[in-house]
């Protein structure tokens, strides 16, 4: 069952009202309801999860560490490291996936509950970084067909 937003009256500080709505202005691609929605959401995310922030890029907006990589780049350095390396559990998993990405392990293991938190979110973009590869791939290898390769 997916709740339903709930209507609700806030009242801001003139000076928080007013970057806010530059904030909207900007970002034209929301309202004022949703750009609360979103930063007030965001702002509790990282209360949770101090050693995450948030990102806008061409892939959208999303989760990182601060002063490091996508929480989902480090989640897939973990998925990685359990394939090459399935004999490896726990601490190891956690030092060689920091090893590979030269991530901290305390920021890894704040990657890894934040995506233990909001799995879908974070899936999604590995699902999508995938496929983006899987087509590179296969445009690199029609590229060098073409040149006798």
């Amino acid at each position: 069952m997916v709740a339903t937003p709930s209507p609700s009256s806030v009242r801001f500080e003139p000076r928080v009202f007013e970057r806010l709505s530059a904030f909207v202005a900007a970002n034209r691609d929301l309202t004022l309801s949703s750009a609360t929605s979103r930063l007030v959401d965001e702002a509790l995310r990282i209360r949770e999860h101090p050693l995450i922030t948030f990102k806008d890029g061409p892939a959208g907006r999303r989760a990182r560490l601060v002063g490091g990589p996508d929480v989902w780049e480090v989640i897939g350095a973990i998925r990685s490291v359990r394939e090459a390396e399935p004999a490896l559990a726990g601490e190891e998993v956690l030092e060689v996936a920091a090893e590979m990405s030269g991530t901290p392990v305390p920021f890894i293991r704040a990657a890894l509950a934040y995506w233990s938190d909001y799995p879908e979110e974070v899936d999604d973009f590995l699902d999508r970084a995938h496929v983006e590869a899987v087509q590179a791939l296969a445009a690199w290898e029609r590229q060098q067909e073409l040149l006798g390769l």
